[in-house]
């Protein structure tokens, strides 16, 4: 397995203008402020969200994450204020996003509010030390010195939204920072640009339905095309599918367990050429929210 992984570090390491693609997830509409500093404070709550994503799970090295954010308005409540952490584990590489998140709200109408976001912060990137004690990789040259860094970025985004609807864009790593210091070898971050949005239609007093859509578009990558649908039951019920194009397939449940508390699991199977080789992919989401009585929406958000 060494080799195997060898040749995916020497494609991501070497390979010039190789894009290395942030993670990705099912629930990514509960997920939102990791890629959109604009979303920060529009739950209109103090919001803690934890996320474990298992991704391909059978294959030895699969891409393993982790998402932790903290966000509420001020009481200048024009102003949210949140913390993003992403832990992404592949193989031997790990990288770990560490950002705080700004965002600044202009009221268009009574009901359409304009976030604008800034998301400033540090990524590090580490090579496990185990992969160095193969001889093979200790004598080649391109693996002369372990390649461990921290590097700064900042993003950008907007989120536009209303009680019952939201369209937001946002690009999270605006500096293509090289993660080799050697120039012949180009291990460049790559810019990914997000276009995000969903509607809420009140089917009956009791049912709602919420479609959602991401769009993610990565130079040196295929275009990825989110589209999830979900059925809300009494507000505290949410059972979805979705499907990512020409990638997987899968859906989810999430439940008000307590008041202020929701859990949800999320399943994907893929539709891939790696689908022989694993059962799928797994998620676990947790949300907790505390809502003071003198807020702006008074009934619960819906994404």
């Amino acid at each position: 397995m060494k080799k195997v992984y060898l040749i995916i570090l020497m494609l991501i390491v070497a390979t010039p203008g190789f894009s290395q693609q942030l993670p990705q997830f099912t629930q990514y509409m509960y997920n939102t402020i990791s890629i959109n500093p604009a979303y920060a404070g529009s739950r209109d709550a103090f919001s803690i969200v934890g996320l474990h994503r298992s991704q391909w799970v059978g294959v030895e090295g699969a891409p393993m994450t982790q998402t932790f954010s903290i966000h509420s308005p001020m009481r200048n409540d024009k102003v949210g204020l949140g913390l993003s952490v992403i832990n992404d584990n592949a193989g031997y590489e790990n990288y770990t996003y560490t950002y705080g998140d700004f965002a600044y709200r202009l009221d268009m109408s009574a009901d359409v509010t304009l976030r604008l976001g800034l998301k400033a912060g540090m990524s590090y990137y580490h090579i496990e030390e185990e992969l160095f004690t193969d001889q093979e990789v200790l004598n080649d040259p391109f693996f002369r010195d372990k390649i461990n860094r921290w590097t700064p970025n900042v993003g950008i985004g907007f989120y536009l939204s209303a009680q019952n609807w939201y369209i937001g864009g946002s690009a999270p790593k605006l500096i293509n920072n090289n993660n080799n210091e050697y120039n012949e070898y180009l291990a460049l971050e790559q810019v990914h640009y997000y276009l995000t949005g969903g509607y809420v239609f009140d089917l009956n007093p009791n049912l709602k339905f919420r479609p959602t859509t991401m769009l993610k578009a990565t130079k040196g990558a295929p275009l990825s095309v989110d589209i999830s649908a979900t059925a809300i039951f009494d507000e505290s019920i949410y059972l979805g599918a979705n499907y990512r194009v020409d990638d997987a397939i899968g859906g989810f449940l999430d439940i008000q367990l307590l008041p202020g508390f929701r859990a949800g699991y999320a399943y994907e199977y893929p539709i891939s050429d790696i689908r022989p080789y694993t059962s799928g992919s797994h998620e676990i989401l947790l949300i907790y929210e505390l809502r003071s009585k003198d807020t702006r929406y008074k009934s619960p958000r819906f994404f």
